[in-house]
């Protein structure tokens, strides 16, 4: 997995778009954190990638959430309408 700053992206845009189109994923990152997640999409699966890619989001938050219930003893209904919406939103 190859790692590009914000500024690589502005300024490397031909060496980025090499490595993903050979590696299939190449990570941006912001103040040298990781800040998104460029993959390859075959141009005939589209559609399936995006529902993979929201489904894995779905079950990374749901897994926080029962973390948080594991450490707290239990969740609000609050904070699991909370963790639901940061997960619609992409946060």
């Amino acid at each position: 997995m190859n790692f590009y700053s914000v500024r690589d992206l502005r300024t490397e845009t031909k060496k980025l778009w090499n490595n993903l189109s050979a590696g299939g994923e190449v990570v941006i990152t912001n103040n040298g954190k990781p800040a998104a997640l460029m993959i390859n999409i075959p141009t005939d699966c589209f559609d399936e990638v995006v529902q993979a890619v929201r489904q894995a989001k779905a079950m990374v938050a749901f897994n926080n959430m029962r973390s948080k219930a594991a450490s707290h003893g239990f969740m609000s209904e609050e904070e699991i309408e909370a963790e639901i919406a940061a997960a619609r939103n992409g946060e």
